[in-house]
């Protein structure tokens, strides 16, 4: 969740007195960092991921399932484990935007060894494990990687209950989502509040709801005490939502890499944006809301709205007065622009940005296109701010830049080091959803990092107008947008420059799509999902083709090439379609329940039963041939203690993941 500073919160009107404070020390900071780390080279790959889980309570006698407001008390649980473990803890636990939330990571970054795609299951089973053994599995607690829990907002969603009240939740005004929901930790809901405030309005999110045969036409929604805001907001034949925690309260995938230098972390960040829109498709895991069934598969735009502070003018609805920008997106959406020399003819969309800001940072060094790039960030105001944390020391401090820096939440992160730290340039790739077993989970994250080596062997260009990035971030988030969809896609991602001749050393996947007489006027096509993973006949090759190829150049043993292996047949098989998508899955059992009234409502009971069985799938207790086939590798014995202590000792750096 970005930057976690302790200290006393400042209200809105407090925090913009100070606006502009923390954008020119943040800048300096920015600065100050790049000179002394911009010709930093040699450093090797590390990664990781972040899981992010859910606590639940099941009670089986009233058939409800809701979610555990103990997240606090349960992290600090595994916080002091952390503390007092003798050596460095296999696993690390960090606070999530609600209380029912609890973020893991591996305890050490993985490195380069192919060796190390074999341990990512087995620690998410490890953290999983460790949480499960804090929780009362007697009382029906338990903990899920739901995307989104289907009763979020629905009344009477939490243990313990508690009633809903705009007049109560005075950090979000919300009729759905409780102040007692968010984390305890300040900076949750001083951002809930101070979005809000800064918006001028509580935040206003409106997703279509999926028309069954039985869904009143038009859909209209009533709210409590006939809520003046919550009428005027509400669009028909849509799922209303008022307030951050329906954004930030769902769960996602996301994995950073360390590049050896601060070029390869901008060609790195570049050529996966491309890549968000098809993953955030092939993992798409949210069809419900409110306890209703939704038009769309995905949280994005969920979350987007839900973060969205920009002011009437800067959404263009009044005429600039008090501010200085119109902003076409929310601070939580898809980059909005490349960073390299090769991907600038690819920057097609009009780049809002401080223009001061950006001389400034090329009057330092930086180059045009970063300074663009961060010169974009910083028209957003931070949206918290700690009285503690005001007056810094730029040249051994970066909260005020890390302020605005990760308070833009966008599809890719570009990071630089933190300072006084071995720590490296670093990439962080964010659309995933997350799965409910950990061997989903894994498999999603082998293939973006596999991924990432083949396009540095290979060289291989993704590079499409960011316009049509935009376009297939939409496209993602429709109802099984994996096997309906159409993408925007290179044609060729091998380099235009090499012939049939120079490929001859290559495997024969790898040139089955060459261009050997010069590139298509055309750069790009649409494609569909399975196209793009598993190749076309005649066509382009499919990114699984050429992972096989590189996997083929490499020294890999045999225990993780089988597991690689499955963790890529996964992928291809939701490509393809024969395996579903967690959102296909969850909407296929919403529909197919006895209880179900072909009207869009999910009750209490059919939340209760699919909960029921998603942590039944996710303890290996029950198979689910729908969303994994034969290839869930549950039964797989875990690493032993030894091997985790050896990765620890080739990965003595902490904390890269923040």
């Amino acid at each position: 969740m970005g930057l976690l500073s302790l200290g006393s919160p400042l209200s809105w009107e407090e925090t913009k007195k100070w606006a502009d404070h923390v954008r020119k020390h943040g800048i300096q900071q920015l600065i100050n960092i790049y000179r002394r780390l911009k010709d930093r080279h040699g450093d090797v790959l590390k990664w990781g991921d972040e899981v992010e889980y859910m606590l639940v309570v099941m009670d089986e006698d009233n058939k409800t399932a809701r979610l555990s407001l103990k997240g606090n008390e349960v992290l600090d649980q595994l916080e002091k484990r952390e503390r007092e473990s003798p050596n460095d803890p296999p696993t690390t636990w960090r606070p999530e935007y609600a209380s029912y939330m609890i973020e893991g990571t591996p305890g050490k970054p993985y490195g380069g060894l192919m060796g190390h795609f074999n341990m990512v299951e087995s620690n998410m089973r490890l953290r999983r494990e460790e949480l499960l053994s804090l929780l009362d599995q007697e009382l029906g607690e338990t903990a899920i990687s739901f995307t989104v829990f289907p009763r979020l907002g629905s009344p009477g969603f939490t243990d313990p209950q508690v009633e809903c009240n705009p007049t109560v939740n005075t950090a979000s005004r919300s009729l759905f989502f409780p102040d007692s929901a968010i984390n305890h930790h300040p900076r949750f809901r001083t951002l809930t509040r101070n979005i809000r405030e800064r918006r001028g309005e509580k935040v206003c999110i409106n997703i279509p709801v999926f028309q069954d045969k039985n869904t009143p036409k038009p859909f209209r929604e009533t709210f409590s005490n006939g809520d003046a805001e919550a009428t005027k907001a509400a669009k028909e034949d849509h799922i209303y939502m008022d307030c951050m925690g329906f954004g930030m309260g769902c769960s996602c995938l996301q994995m950073t890499f360390q590049a050896c230098n601060i070029d390869e972390a901008r060609h790195l960040y570049d050529q996966l944006a491309p890549l968000c829109p098809i993953f955030l498709a092939l993992s798409a895991a949210a069809p419900v809301y409110r306890g209703y069934l939704a038009d769309v598969d995905c949280r994005w735009n969920i979350i987007a709205g839900s973060v969205d502070c920009r002011t009437p003018e800067e959404r263009g609805l009044e005429p600039l007065k008090n501010d200085k920008f119109v902003i076409p997106k929310s601070r939580y959406d898809s980059i909005d622009c490349y960073l390299t020399p090769e991907a600038e003819k690819y920057n097609d969309i009009d780049l809002v940005l401080d223009q001061d800001i950006c001389q400034q940072l090329q009057d330092a060094g930086i180059d045009r296109l970063l300074a663009r790039h961060f010169a974009h960030l910083f028209i957003r105001d931070p949206i918290s701010l700690f009285s503690e944390k005001i007056h810094l020391n730029d040249d051994e401090e970066s909260d005020h830049f890390e302020n605005i820096q990760s308070t833009n939440w966008q599809s890719m992160r570009f990071k630089p080091p933190p300072p006084n730290s071995p720590i490296g340039w670093r990439v962080e790739f964010r659309p995933t959803e997350v799965q409910l077993t950990d061997f989903e989970n894994a498999a999603y994250v082998v293939f973006i990092v596999l991924l990432t080596r083949v396009i540095l062997s290979y060289n291989l260009n993704f590079l499409i107008p960011i316009s049509k990035v935009d376009e297939n971030m939409q496209e993602a988030q429709k109802r099984d947008a994996v096997r309906q969809g159409q993408f925007w896609f290179r044609k060729e991602v091998l380099p235009p420059n090499e012939c049939c001749d120079d490929l001859e050393t290559k495997p024969a996947a790898a040139k089955s799509y060459n261009q050997c007489n010069g590139e298509d006027e055309q750069e790009y096509t649409k494609m569909t999902i399975n196209e793009i993973i598993n190749g076309q006949a005649g066509g382009f090759q499919g990114l699984v083709s050429l992972m096989n190829s590189y996997l083929e150049t490499v020294d890999v043993d045999v225990d993780t090439r089988c597991s690689v292996q499955q963790y890529l047949r996964l992928i291809q098989k939701r490509a393809s379609g024969e395996l579903m998508t967690t959102a296909r899955w969850i909407r296929a059992f919403v529909q197919n329940h006895p209880k179900y009234k072909y009207d869009s409502v999910v009750t209490d009971e059919i939340a209760y039963d699919l909960t029921k069985v998603a942590d039944e799938i996710t303890k290996g207790i029950r198979a689910c041939p729908e969303l994994f086939g034969t290839l869930n590798s549950r039964t797989k014995v875990s690493l032993p203690p030894v091997v985790h202590k050896n990765l620890r000792k080739e990965n003595p750096d902490h904390d890269i993941l923040t």
